[in-house]
């Protein structure tokens, strides 16, 4: 499926085409706020960090779930140290 993501190495919008997968990404159910990660998906050498609200995913290269422990804690850590925002 084609979705729209912020690529953080172009600094920019754009589209990708993107297999979602069990071997591929992690969901996190267990989050319900609009700035929690809802799922981590490997992409291209990079991680993708989709957050449940309405904002677009996060494209990181050079990073992968293993690197993060697959955990969700980590990649919101992660998405704060380049976008400067985390809730408490």
């Amino acid at each position: 499926m084609q979705i729209t993501i912020y690529n953080f190495s172009k600094h920019r919008l754009e589209t990708i085409e993107l297999q979602i997968s069990e071997e591929n990404t992690t969901w996190f159910d267990d989050d319900f706020y609009d700035d929690d990660i809802y799922m981590i998906t490997d992409f291209k050498g990079g991680l993708l960090i989709s957050p449940r609200g309405y904002e677009y995913p996060l494209l990181i290269d050079g990073t992968s779930r293993a690197a993060l422990d697959y955990r969700s804690r980590k990649a919101l850590e992660l998405k704060a140290f380049y976008t400067d925002t985390v809730s408490e």
